[in-house]
C-alpha cells in the first residue's frame, strides 16, 4: 500500500494538494459514493468533481462514509458555464456545497472560460470572494488559455492556484504548461489517460513491460514527473489502487523522451476552450 495520498505539491497560496487524485467525470451518481470511499480507503486523499457531473452528492457521501477527518480529504468542484457571472457564481457555489454536504471545498474552479459569454472575469471575482470567506480554501480555473489567465490576473491581482486542462501524451500542451508555470499556476491534467485511447500505444506498452507496471501507471508516472497534478478516473477497485501506486518506479531520460515523441498537433479529444460554452 502506498502512503496515503502519495506526493503533494504546494499551491501558490501555500496550501498543499495531493499530486494524484481521483477524477469522477462520467462516474454515475449512484456509484459515486462507493467509488469515492473505495479510493479513500486505498489511500487517495483528493477527489475532483464538478456541478455538471451530477455526482457531487455521491462524492460528499463517499467522503463522509470513509470516516476520514474532513481536513484530510482535498475536494475540488467546478462552476458550470450557465452559472457564470458574479451573483450566479455565488449561488451556484452554494448549491454545490449543499449537494456535497460540506461547509467548504478545498478547490473551486471556473470550469470553462466561455469567452463568448464575456463573464469569466466576473466569475473570478466571485471566486475571490469565496476564498476570502474561507468557503473555497483555494481557487483556480480550468481550460483557460494564456490570454484568459493574463486578463484575470491583471484585472484582480489574484493568481489562480491551478489551471486544469486536457493533457495526455498525445496532447501535451507544452506552451500552455509554460504559461501556467510562468504565472505561478500549477497545471492539472484532465483526461490524463487520453480516455483510454493511448493505453495500447506500443511505446507506452513497451515502457510498461520494461518497468513491470501497467500502461496506465506509466502514463500517470509521466504526469507526476512533469510536476503535474493528475486525476485519473476509474470505477474499478483494482485499477483505482494501481493508478495511485506510481511512486515505486521512475521513468528515465530515454523513457521521458519516448513519451514526448507521442505529442501530436491534433491530439485534442475534448472541446476547444476558444469556442466552447
Amino acid at each position: 500500500m502506498v502512503m496515503a495520498g502519495g506526493a503533494r505539491l504546494t499551491l501558490n497560496d501555500g496550501r498543499m494538494i495531493p499530486q494524484v487524485g481521483l477524477g469522477v467525470w462520467r462516474t454515475p451518481a449512484d456509484d459515486a459514493a462507493v467509488v469515492v470511499r473505495t479510493a479513500l480507503e486505498a489511500g487517495y486523499r483528493a477527489v475532483d468533481t464538478a456541478a455538471i457531473y451530477g455526482n457531487e452528492a455521491g462524492v460528499g457521501e463517499g467522503v463522509r462514509a470513509s470516516g476520514l477527518p474532513r481536513d484530510e480529504v482535498f475536494v475540488t468542484t467546478k462552476l458550470w458555464n450557465e452559472s457564470q457571472g458574479y451573483d450566479r457564481a455565488l449561488r451556484a457555489f452554494d448549491k454545490s456545497v449543499e449537494r456535497l454536504g460540506l461547509d467548504h471545498v478545498d478547490l473551486y474552479l471556473i470550469h470553462w472560460p466561455c469567452p463568448q459569454q464575456g463573464l469569466y472575469l466576473e466569475s473570478w471575482k466571485a471566486l475571490i470572494r469565496l476564498r476570502e470567506e474561507g468557503r473555497a480554501r483555494s481557487i483556480g480555473v480550468s481550460n483557460f488559455a494564456a490570454e484568459h489567465l493574463e486578463r484575470i490576473i491583471s484585472e484582480t491581482g489574484v493568481v489562480p492556484a491551478v489551471n486544469q486542462i486536457e493533457l495526455h501524451p498525445r496532447f501535451q500542451q507544452a506552451s500552455l504548461r509554460a504559461a501556467n508555470a510562468a504565472a505561478g499556476v500549477l497545471t492539472e491534467s484532465w483526461s490524463p489517460l487520453g480516455q483510454g485511447q493511448i493505453l495500447e500505444d506500443p511505446i507506452i506498452a513497451g515502457l510498461a513491460a520494461k518497468h513491470g507496471v501497467t500502461p496506465a501507471q506509466v502514463v500517470i508516472r509521466w504526469h507526476v514527473q512533469l510536476g503535474l497534478i493528475v486525476i485519473p478516473k476509474s470505477v474499478t477497485p483494482a485499477r483505482i489502487v494501481q493508478n495511485l501506486d506510481v511512486f515505486g518506479f521512475a521513468l528515465d531520460t530515454n523513457d521521458m523522451a519516448a513519451m514526448a515523441s507521442l505529442d501530436t498537433e491534433n491530439g485534442r479529444i475534448g472541446p476547444d476552450p476558444a469556442s466552447f460554452g
